[in-house]
C-alpha cells in the first residue's frame, strides 16, 4: 500500500514538474513584458539625442550622459511641478483616508435606517464615468473662484467610493467583541473607531493609501482642466504641455518620467507587505 502511494506521488511529481516549469516561464515572460517599458524609459533618459533616434534602436546607451537630468531643472520649473504634485497627491490621500474610513465605519458598524441603501448608492457612483461630472463641476468651481487653486484641485477629490467600499469590507471582518468590550468600558463610537478599529486596519489603510496616492500622482485630466498657469501645474500636466510646446526631446521627457516614477516606487516598496495583506484580508463578510 505504501509502495503504491509512493509510486502515485512520484508520478504526480513528474507531471507537476513540467507544469511548474511552464508556470515559471510564463511568470518570467510576463515580468519582462511589464518591466520593459520602464527599462527603456530609464536607459533613454541617459542617451544623447543622436542615440535616441538611431535605427535600429539601441537599448543600452553607447554614450552615457546625465545632461537630460541637468537640463530638466533649467528647461522646466521641475521643482515647482513636483511640489504641486506632492501637495495635490498627499492632501487628497490623507483627506480620503480620514473621510473614507469614517464613512466605512458608519456603514460597517452603526445600525441606522437606510444603511444598506446608502452603501448601494455609494457603490453606484463607481459606475458613473468621471468625465460626466467634469463640466458641471468646473462651472461650480468657477462660480466660487476656485479655478487654478489648490482648493479647487483637492476638495472635489477628498473622498472616493472605492476607498469607502474597500475599508468597509475590511471593517466588517474585525471581531465585534473588541468593540463590545470597549463600550462596556465606556468608550464612545469615535474612540472605538480611532483607537481600536483603525489600529487593527493597517493593511487596508495602507492599500487605500497606495491606490489613492498612485492614482492622484498620475492624474492628468483633472489638473489639466482646473489649472491654468504653469505655477499650478502638476508633474504629469507639466511634462505633457512641455512636450506640446517644444520640439519633442525624448531624452528630457524620459528623465522627467523617471523622476516622476520614483515616489510611486518608494511608496509601494514601503507599504508592500501591508498592501498584499490588505488585498488578501479584505473580504465580503456581512
Amino acid at each position: 500500500m505504501n509502495r503504491a502511494a509512493g509510486i502515485h506521488r512520484a508520478r504526480r511529481g513528474e507531471i507537476a514538474a513540467p507544469a511548474r516549469l511552464l508556470l515559471y516561464v510564463l511568470l518570467i515572460v510576463t515580468a519582462l513584458a511589464v518591466a520593459m517599458p520602464f527599462v527603456i524609459m530609464l536607459f533613454t533618459s541617459f542617451k544623447i539625442r543622436s542615440e535616441v533616434f538611431t535605427f535600429p534602436p539601441l537599448l543600452i546607451p553607447q554614450t552615457w550622459t546625465t545632461d537630460n537630468y541637468v537640463l530638466l531643472w533649467s528647461r522646466l520649473p521641475f521643482a515647482k511641478l513636483v511640489r504641486n504634485s506632492l501637495i495635490y497627491s498627499f492632501s487628497i490621500t490623507l483627506a480620503s483616508l480620514l473621510f473614507d474610513s469614517m464613512c466605512a465605519y458608519a456603514l460597517a458598524r452603526l445600525n441606522f435606517r437606510g444603511r444598506n441603501v446608502m452603501f448601494i448608492a455609494i457603490l453606484a457612483t463607481m459606475m458613473v464615468p468621471a468625465q460626466v461630472t467634469l463640466v458641471p463641476l468646473f462651472f461650480n468651481l468657477f462660480e466660487i473662484g476656485w479655478i487654478n487653486t489648490f482648493q479647487g484641485l483637492i476638495v472635489p477629490r477628498m473622498t472616493s467610493a472605492f476607498g469607502i467600499f474597500l475599508l468597509r469590507q475590511f471593517f466588517v471582518s474585525i471581531p465585534i467583541d473588541l468593540e463590545d468590550a470597549a463600550r462596556i468600558d465606556g468608550a464612545g463610537e469615535f474612540r472605538i473607531y480611532w483607537q481600536i478599529v483603525l489600529p487593527l486596519s493597517g493593511p487596508a489603510i495602507a492599500t487605500v493609501f497606495i491606490f489613492h496616492f498612485m492614482y492622484n500622482w498620475n492624474d492628468f485630466l483633472w489638473p489639466l482642466i482646473i489649472t491654468m498657469t504653469q505655477e499650478m501645474r502638476t508633474l504629469p500636466t507639466g511634462l505633457a504641455l512641455f512636450m506640446g510646446d517644444h520640439n519633442i526631446e525624448y531624452g528630457l521627457l524620459m528623465a522627467g518620467a523617471t523622476l516622476a516614477a520614483l515616489p510611486l516606487i518608494v511608496a509601494f516598496l514601503f507599504a508592500q507587505r501591508y498592501f498584499v495583506a490588505g488585498i488578501a484580508l479584505t473580504g465580503t463578510k456581512e
